[in-house]
Protein backbone atom coordinates (compact mmCIF):
# COMPACT_ATOMS: atom_id res chain seq x y z
CA UNK A 1 0.00 0.00 0.00
CA UNK A 2 2.77 2.42 0.92
CA UNK A 3 4.53 1.59 -2.30
CA UNK A 4 1.49 2.57 -4.33
CA UNK A 5 1.06 5.84 -2.37
CA UNK A 6 4.78 6.61 -2.76
CA UNK A 7 4.64 5.75 -6.47
CA UNK A 8 1.52 7.94 -6.85
CA UNK A 9 3.26 10.88 -5.16
CA UNK A 10 6.35 10.48 -7.32
CA UNK A 11 4.13 10.27 -10.43
CA UNK A 12 2.27 13.49 -9.49
CA UNK A 13 5.49 15.38 -8.73
CA UNK A 14 7.14 14.16 -11.94
CA UNK A 15 4.13 15.16 -14.02
CA UNK A 16 3.88 18.57 -12.35
CA UNK A 17 7.60 19.21 -12.83
CA UNK A 18 7.45 18.09 -16.45
CA UNK A 19 4.44 20.31 -17.14
CA UNK A 20 6.14 23.22 -15.43
CA UNK A 21 9.24 22.74 -17.56
CA UNK A 22 7.10 22.80 -20.70
CA UNK A 23 5.27 25.92 -19.50
CA UNK A 24 8.60 27.67 -18.83
CA UNK A 25 9.92 27.00 -22.34
CA UNK A 26 10.01 30.22 -24.31
CA UNK A 27 10.14 30.39 -28.09
CA UNK A 28 13.45 31.24 -29.72
CA UNK A 29 12.53 34.77 -30.78
CA UNK A 30 15.60 35.42 -32.89
CA UNK A 31 15.11 32.35 -35.09
CA UNK A 32 11.33 32.83 -35.33
CA UNK A 33 11.76 36.50 -36.26
CA UNK A 34 14.37 35.53 -38.87
CA UNK A 35 11.99 32.90 -40.29
CA UNK A 36 9.20 35.49 -40.52
CA UNK A 37 11.50 37.96 -42.30
CA UNK A 38 12.64 35.17 -44.63
CA UNK A 39 8.99 34.39 -45.42
CA UNK A 40 8.45 38.04 -46.35
CA UNK A 41 11.52 37.99 -48.60
CA UNK A 42 10.44 34.69 -50.19
CA UNK A 43 7.00 36.23 -50.77
CA UNK A 44 8.66 39.10 -52.68
CA UNK A 45 10.93 36.75 -54.65
CA UNK A 46 7.94 34.67 -55.73
CA UNK A 47 6.15 37.87 -56.79
CA UNK A 48 9.13 38.78 -58.95
CA UNK A 49 9.47 35.27 -60.44
CA UNK A 50 5.85 34.21 -60.93
CA UNK A 51 3.82 37.37 -60.45
CA UNK A 52 2.04 39.04 -57.61
CA UNK A 53 -1.08 36.88 -57.93
CA UNK A 54 0.82 33.60 -57.48
CA UNK A 55 2.78 35.01 -54.55
CA UNK A 56 -0.29 36.32 -52.76
CA UNK A 57 -2.17 33.07 -53.28
CA UNK A 58 0.69 31.08 -51.75
CA UNK A 59 1.33 33.32 -48.73
CA UNK A 60 -2.23 34.43 -47.83
CA UNK A 61 -3.69 32.77 -44.72
CA UNK A 62 -7.22 31.43 -45.27
CA UNK A 63 -8.52 34.14 -42.92
CA UNK A 64 -6.28 36.84 -44.39
CA UNK A 65 -7.37 40.45 -44.83
CA UNK A 66 -6.34 42.84 -47.60
CA UNK A 67 -6.65 46.58 -47.06
CA UNK A 68 -6.66 48.40 -50.38
CA UNK A 69 -7.33 52.05 -51.32
CA UNK A 70 -10.97 52.95 -51.97
CA UNK A 71 -12.15 49.50 -50.89
CA UNK A 72 -13.75 47.91 -47.87
CA UNK A 73 -11.51 45.32 -46.17
CA UNK A 74 -11.35 42.08 -48.18
CA UNK A 75 -11.47 39.07 -45.87
CA UNK A 76 -10.81 35.36 -46.45
CA UNK A 77 -12.62 34.15 -49.58
CA UNK A 78 -13.22 37.74 -50.73
CA UNK A 79 -9.48 38.40 -50.52
CA UNK A 80 -8.78 35.23 -52.52
CA UNK A 81 -11.35 36.25 -55.16
CA UNK A 82 -9.83 39.74 -55.40
CA UNK A 83 -6.33 38.32 -55.89
CA UNK A 84 -7.37 35.63 -58.35
CA UNK A 85 -9.17 38.15 -60.58
CA UNK A 86 -6.22 40.54 -60.67
CA UNK A 87 -4.07 41.01 -63.75
CA UNK A 88 -0.43 41.33 -62.80
CA UNK A 89 1.06 41.07 -66.29
CA UNK A 90 1.54 44.84 -66.68
CA UNK A 91 3.98 45.24 -63.79
CA UNK A 92 6.42 43.58 -61.43
CA UNK A 93 6.06 44.22 -57.73
CA UNK A 94 8.80 43.49 -55.20
CA UNK A 95 9.51 44.64 -51.67
CA UNK A 96 12.13 44.52 -48.98
CA UNK A 97 11.37 44.39 -45.28
CA UNK A 98 13.09 47.12 -43.25
CA UNK A 99 12.01 45.87 -39.85
CA UNK A 100 9.91 43.39 -37.93
CA UNK A 101 8.44 42.68 -34.54
CA UNK A 102 7.46 39.30 -33.11
CA UNK A 103 4.79 38.74 -30.45
CA UNK A 104 5.99 37.35 -27.12
CA UNK A 105 4.32 33.99 -27.84
CA UNK A 106 6.22 33.72 -31.14
CA UNK A 107 3.09 32.89 -33.13
CA UNK A 108 2.41 36.27 -34.76
CA UNK A 109 4.35 39.30 -35.85
CA UNK A 110 4.62 41.98 -38.45
CA UNK A 111 7.06 43.16 -41.08
CA UNK A 112 7.24 46.55 -42.73
CA UNK A 113 9.28 48.06 -45.50
CA UNK A 114 9.42 49.57 -48.96
CA UNK A 115 7.79 48.14 -52.07
CA UNK A 116 8.48 48.95 -55.71
CA UNK A 117 6.28 48.56 -58.76
CA UNK A 118 7.94 48.46 -62.15
CA UNK A 119 5.44 48.82 -65.01
CA UNK A 120 6.40 46.81 -68.09
CA UNK A 121 5.51 49.58 -70.58
CA UNK A 122 6.98 52.58 -68.75
CA UNK A 123 10.59 53.23 -67.79
CA UNK A 124 9.86 54.25 -64.20
CA UNK A 125 9.60 52.72 -60.76
CA UNK A 126 6.91 53.59 -58.24
CA UNK A 127 7.57 53.19 -54.51
CA UNK A 128 5.47 52.88 -51.38
CA UNK A 129 5.48 51.52 -47.87
CA UNK A 130 3.80 48.38 -46.57
CA UNK A 131 3.05 46.39 -43.46
CA UNK A 132 2.16 42.70 -43.32
CA UNK A 133 0.96 40.90 -40.22
CA UNK A 134 2.11 37.29 -40.16
CA UNK A 135 0.82 34.18 -38.40
CA UNK A 136 2.92 31.09 -37.82
CA UNK A 137 1.19 28.02 -39.22
CA UNK A 138 1.01 24.61 -37.47
CA UNK A 139 3.78 23.33 -39.76
CA UNK A 140 6.08 26.23 -38.72
CA UNK A 141 5.70 28.20 -41.96
CA UNK A 142 4.43 31.79 -42.02
CA UNK A 143 1.42 33.22 -43.87
CA UNK A 144 0.15 36.75 -43.73
CA UNK A 145 -3.18 37.55 -42.10
CA UNK A 146 -3.23 41.25 -43.03
CA UNK A 147 -1.53 43.18 -45.81
CA UNK A 148 -1.70 46.87 -46.60
CA UNK A 149 0.43 49.56 -48.16
CA UNK A 150 0.69 53.25 -48.94
CA UNK A 151 1.81 54.51 -52.30
CA UNK A 152 3.73 57.54 -53.32
CA UNK A 153 7.07 57.86 -51.55
CA UNK A 154 10.09 59.29 -53.29
CA UNK A 155 13.24 57.21 -53.13
CA UNK A 156 16.61 58.96 -53.14
CA UNK A 157 18.73 58.46 -56.24
CA UNK A 158 21.45 55.83 -55.74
Amino acid sequence: MYKSILFGCIFVVANFTGCQLLADEKPDHSSLKAAMLNADRAFSQLSQQKGMRAAYMQFLDSTGVLLRPNSMPLIGADAVDYISMGNDSAFTMTWEPKGAHLAEAGDMGYTYGIYSIQPTQIDTTLYGTYVSIWKRQPDGSWKFVLDTGNEGIQMPNP
